[in-house]
């Protein structure tokens, strides 16, 4: 069946037909009988693994008995001399990995092909036998690989040196006994072997400083021909410098004449690996720049946009550190900013935004102009970011800067690219004092036509703290009311708020924002009503919520920690009588949406209890808060990362768990986020059980149950293990929930929900993946 797909946005109305999308995995199993056939129709065959390969890497799982039945049928296929399928079957056996007792079916063919007068079945043979068997049967053809290493055939040859890097993570002692045939394949005259010949010696010798050193030391001297090695070889050079230099204070740098000579290569990738490697040495100085700039400005005027991309990339990182370093390239840059490949044009221009110096500022405004009209929005954020540092870096360029920001603002865009103006327009008003009136008044400006509700309500809140605090604050109120009238529930609400502020702060706007609130009293939305209602009568005095100035300016202008979710929820239980409502009395836990309305939307809930939409704080403020309120945790020290909630169950089960998992230096928090959805039932002692028998590396040591749980309501609770510091930690676990339910009696009940996986690859201190 052949579909129509849609292959790029960029290539307009050109479409492509893919005979793969639609097929179903029962009816290809069906189709793969075509192997059991006496006479083997070795097209019809290779169609049908090439259906089954794409199902396998489209993510399709196969069955123990539906593989295992595949395999043995594609063994049939050994007997077909066709070397089309002949090779269709080594992928299929590779990407199949049959397990242990099925490899010995097939390894003896596999060795006949290896030892075989054909070189492509040699090759494939070697790459397929060394994924597939183990470190037992690897001693059997050890004398076989090592004899292909140094193979005369480059196929062959390269095949052996990538199994053996695949082996190095598997059976590391073996393949480290192959160090002189790989040391010989190092001097081939194929460039794809020394290649691979010198990935795989070095990971044979990466642990070992002094060796990684004696091997750059006796290459370096010109024995490398393949530019792709060279490359390698310059990685492996600038290593050996930065480790060098870590060790020894100050002096002249090992092999730098090497890679000095490297800028002289005949080979391009070569020349451009120097470059790099020489301008991102550590502390490297203005003498040691210069060649590598001189080459990389050579090829800003190149024909071939590969090597003018990787040039103006390399200048722009350059010139975050040493800008001076690059102003000699400027003139070449600016012809780039109109080059056909947007990429390249945008990194031209913020470069030059970066060593540009103050005169130069008006001309590359100008230059901008249009340019911005051509790039699509990722593009311009990155334009944006660079305008904001430069305009941080000579302040005095504020005014046109500040235009061309305002200017842009108002031209179509989306959510990101706009909010990435407001933001940098926010910075400079809050870093530059001259900036702040202009800066303000473009912002009121962008915000009469603004379509995001929160850009509006950032915009409003950014103004009452500001507006108030200019020479004439009476200016804003204008463009803030009309907020009040045009815009949507939210946005007037922030509106009436930002009102509330002037009026706060500015004893001569009092009479006139007391006239504008009472006229949002009659406003159709209730949140607008309310807040009107407060502040009249915090304004007016007639209501307090503090004794003195102070506490009423906290409450206008303070930050509120308390989780609206818990304020609303306490207000709703509140039950009126003569006690005044405590708001120290709600609690500071961060809750979830409703389940209810949770189903309703179809959405996941919001807050610390769910996976958010963007991206995911390192440390988010209310996790860190909550663990500090727990005393077993409170000696774990500073919470590093905090992970995204992960679901335990699926969404129509009666008890919703998921879990977040805490970060610390020595320590592992895992808290688990439950919601009852049951009516008329109340949990009590909400406990989840780890089995942490397949975790060797962690121990429990501590756990706090949720002592009651009521319907429709979200708990969490927690189980704390120690891990060793400073190493790789990976474990696997298993929970069993464990609770109490009371109705009109009480039972005992227990839920079982899926495996947490949890991989833990700790870097450094301040790094954790």
């Amino acid at each position: 069946m052949s579909v129509v797909v849609k292959k790029d946005d960029d290539l307009d109305e050109e479409e492509y037909y893919s005979p793969f999308l639609g097929i179903e995995k029962g009816a290809v199993l069906q189709e793969a009988r075509v192997f059991h056939d006496p006479q083997l129709d070795a097209r019809r065959c290779c169609q049908v693994i090439t259906k089954l390969l794409y199902l396998l890497n489209q993510g399709d799982t196969f069955t123990k008995v539906e593989a295992t039945e595949v395999f043995f049928a594609t063994t049939k296929l050994f007997q077909s001399k066709d070397a089309g399928l002949r090779r269709m079957v080594y992928l299929m056996i590779k990407e199949l990995s049959p397990s242990a007792d099925e490899v010995i079916i097939v390894t003896s063919s596999l060795m006949k092909d290896m030892n075989s007068k054909t070189d492509m079945y040699r090759a494939n043979a070697i790459r397929v036998l060394c994924r597939i068997i183990d470190s037992t049967l690897l001693t059997q053809i050890e004398r076989y690989l090592k004899q292909a290493i140094v193979d005369k055939n480059p196929v062959v040859a390269s095949a052996a040196l990538v199994s053996g890097i695949y082996l190095l993570q598997t059976s590391p002692e073996v393949v480290k006994r192959w160090s002189n045939e790989v040391q010989e394949a190092v001097q081939s005259r194929s460039a794809l072997v020394q290649f691979h010949a010198l990935a795989l010696l070095h990971q044979i010798r990466q642990n070992d400083r002094l060796a990684v050193s004696k091997l750059v030391t006796s290459l370096t001297r010109g024995s490398v021909r393949s530019p792709l090695a060279q490359c390698l070889l310059i990685r492996y050079t600038s290593q050996v410098i930065r480790e060098s230099n870590m060790n020894s204070q100050g002096g002249d740098r090992p092999f730098f004449d090497f890679l000095e000579s490297c800028l002289r290569n005949k080979a391009e990738m070569a020349i451009l690996e120097a470059a790099r490697a020489i301008t991102e040495l550590n502390g490297v100085t203005s003498r040691e720049l210069t060649p590598a700039i001189t080459v990389l400005q050579l090829f800003l005027s190149s024909s071939k946009p590969v090597l003018r991309f990787a040039a103006v990339r390399t200048l722009n990182k350059v010139a975050s550190t040493h800008p001076l370093a690059v102003t000699n390239c400027n003139i070449d840059m600016e012809s780039l900013i109109s080059d056909q490949n947007r990429s390249i044009a945008t990194l031209a221009i913020t470069t030059l935004l970066k060593t540009g110096n103050e005169s130069s500022v008006d001309r590359l405004m100008k230059q901008m102009t249009n340019f911005m009209s051509d790039i699509a929005d990722e593009f311009k954020i990155v334009v944006v970011e660079a305008i904001r540092s430069l305009c941080l870096k000579f302040p005095l360029k504020y005014r046109s800067l500040m235009n061309f920001l305002s200017n842009i603002l108002r031209e179509e865009g989306g959510f990101e690219y706009k909010k990435a103006i407001v933001d940098s327009i926010i910075i400079l008003i809050k870093d530059i004092p001259d900036a702040k009136e202009s800066g303000l008044f473009h912002l009121c400006e962008f915000i009469e036509d603004c379509e995001f509700t929160y850009l509006s309500t950032q915009i409003l809140h950014f103004l009452g703290n500001e507006g108030p605090k200019t020479a004439d604050p009476s200016k804003y109120i204008r463009y803030i009311y009309n907020r009040v009238i045009l815009e949507n529930a939210t946005v007037r609400a922030s509106a009436v708020s930002t009102l509330a502020k002037f009026g706060a702060l500015v004893d001569s706007l009092k009479p006139r924002i007391f006239v504008l609130l009472r006229r949002c009293l009659f406003d159709g939305d209730d949140e607008v009503r309310d807040r009107a209602t407060l502040y009249l009568k915090l304004l007016g005095g007639e209501a307090t919520v503090g004794e003195t100035e102070k506490d009423v300016h906290e409450f206008l202008f303070g930050s509120l920690d308390i989780p609206l979710v818990n304020l609303e929820t306490s207000l709703r239980n509140y039950e009126p009588s003569e006690a005044p409502f405590d708001i120290s009395s709600v609690s500071r836990e961060t809750k979830s949406q409703p389940l209810a309305e949770k189903k309703a939307t179809g959405k996941k809930p919001t807050g610390p209890a769910s996976a958010p939409s963007g991206p995911v704080p390192i440390v988010d403020a209310s996790y860190e808060k909550l663990l500090l309120s727990i005393p077993e945790f409170t000696g774990f020290g500073k919470l590093f990362k905090s992970s995204a909630p992960v679901e335990l169950t699926e969404a129509e089960t009666e008890y919703s768990v998921n879990v977040v998992k805490h970060i610390y230096d020595g320590h592992v928090v895992l808290q688990y986020n439950c919601t009852n959805t049951i009516p008329e039932q109340l949990l009590e002692e909400v406990v989840v059980f780890v089995d942490a028998s397949e975790a060797d590396d962690f121990s429990e040591v501590a756990s706090k149950p949720l002592r009651s749980l009521p319907y429709d309501s979200l708990g969490q609770t927690f189980v704390a293990f120690e891990k060793p510091e400073g190493v790789t930690a990976t474990g696997k676990f298993s929970n069993i929930l464990k609770f109490i339910v009371k109705e009109v009696c009480t039972s005992s009940t227990f839920v079982r929900f899926p495996v947490l996986h949890m991989i833990f690859i700790k870097h450094n201190s301040s790094h954790f993946m």
